[in-house]
């Protein structure tokens, strides 16, 4: 296929996914174990008011890397819901057999697909009607690997499973729209940062964050200041970092909703991590009739802001997450930019607000090393098409054919509220 080359960007491949229905969410993993990367395009039921009910899953539908559709499972609906909230669905290796599965809830039930095929492993009840917000693979019962899953409802309440889907726990509160799961402490299982609730492995509350408003929308643990102890940092009314023994070390209270944060090693001069962010300045859903507006900013370890976005151009749904090793070689993290609006493209940005690529096409985004080439290449995707961009102009034959790739944990907790830990 035919590469073209961008401002600092190369456009590798384009694929028709239309096969896949409308208003779907891309996964990405080595379905097949070939040593490349698949996309599923996961596409939500036909519900179209999910501010109290959160979708369940219509079809999933696999790609391979030269546009193949390998397999679909369930019936693609012309009028599936807009993305409104979380898809339940993720790719992991459930059973531990070495291939990947698609977790998903479908038709009520929790659903295990094959990943090569798409063949039903494996089916389950809910622990209850609601809860299919979002799917959480973590490490709850202390492991080797991530083997356990919390299912949550949209705002409310959480319920952890093991492996067997038999029901561990359950925990009620204000759990915001992606709880992260992780092993702070050491001790071999993740603690779940709920909303601005630290729970253990066996749902105890260990502390709760003081003074925030409304809802968590996405959470980060790292070693922010660089101690060699991770932080957990939250982003919603404001953006705050506290320690993991839950003393609030600071707070950046100048944003209207901190609607999106990112950890990343963005301005390498710089002691630690930074923490980049989207400010959403002006909702247009709040019935004033204004014209939204969001602007990225980026704050250094200690809080202090170092800039934000003197933005220009119409636009307020920006997706702002990190992305590491577009370069070969290379220690700097960017920030990913997409759904701009205003007839701005997906982007990478540097740590001074620097665009050091541009991607040309509309929609949302992924990113991931697709051939195990050691770098990660974007895919910018909508209804119909699916652009895939690179660093260099790469081939996308796997790197080392027959061996798969690993699928690391950002990967299998994908949400449209990017959380994460760094490194990656």
């Amino acid at each position: 296929m035919k590469r073209s080359r961008q401002e600092g960007a190369a456009r590798l491949a384009e694929l028709d996914i239309s096969p896949a229905g409308p208003r779907c969410k891309m996964l990405l993993g080595d379905l097949d174990a070939d040593g490349r990367m698949e996309l599923v395009l996961v596409q939500p039921d036909n519900r179209q008011d999910v501010r109290h009910i959160p979708h369940q899953v219509q079809c999933v539908t696999a790609f391979d890397l030269d546009g193949n559709r390998l397999w679909q499972a369930g019936k693609p609906d012309p009028r599936a819901g807009s993305q409104g909230s979380d898809y339940p669905a993720q790719v992991y290796d459930w059973d531990g057999d070495g291939r990947l599965e698609v977790l998903c809830v479908m038709n009520d039930r929790i659903v295990v697909l094959d990943g090569a095929t798409g063949a039903q492993k494996a089916s389950h009840e809910l622990p209850s009607p609601h809860a299919h917000d979002c799917l959480i693979i973590a490490n709850l019962s202390g492991g080797p690997r991530a083997s356990d899953l919390i299912l949550k409802d949209r705002y409310h309440k959480l319920w952890a499973m093991d492996n067997r889907f038999n029901l561990l726990w359950t925990y009620e509160g204000n759990p915001g729209h992606f709880p992260w799961a992780g092993d702070l402490d050491g001790d071999g299982f993740d603690e779940i940062m709920a909303g601005y609730d630290l729970l253990d492995h066996t749902g105890r509350r260990r502390w709760s964050c003081s003074g925030l408003e409304d809802h968590a929308d996405c959470i980060w643990f790292g070693d922010v200041d660089g101690d060699g102890i991770p932080e957990v940092v939250v982003g919603g009314s404001v953006t705050v970092m506290y320690s993991r023994d839950g003393q609030e070390l600071w707070r950046h209270a100048d944003s209207i909703e901190s609607q999106h944060i990112a950890l990343g090693k963005f301005r390498p001069e710089l002691p630690g991590l930074q923490i980049a962010g989207l400010d959403r300045l002006v909702r247009e859903d709040d019935g004033k009739g204004l014209k939204g507006k969001d602007a990225l900013f980026l704050l250094d370890s200690s809080g202090a802001q170092l800039w934000k976005e003197d933005r220009r151009t119409d636009g307020w749904l920006t997706i702002a997450e990190t992305l590491q090793h577009w370069e070969p070689d290379s220690r700097q993290d960017y920030i990913l930019a997409y759904r701009r609006g205003g007839g701005v493209w997906p982007s990478l940005y540097d740590g001074h607000m620097n665009v050091v690529a541009e991607f040309p096409a509309e929609g949302y985004a992924v990113h991931g090393d697709l051939a195990g080439t050691g770098t990660e290449q974007v895919i910018v995707y909508n209804d119909e098409r699916a652009a895939i961009f690179g660093s260099a102009a790469i081939d996308l034959t796997a790197r080392r054919p027959g061996h798969a790739l690993p699928q690391p944990k950002r990967l299998y907790r994908s949400t449209l509220y990017p959380g994460g830990e760094w490194p990656g």
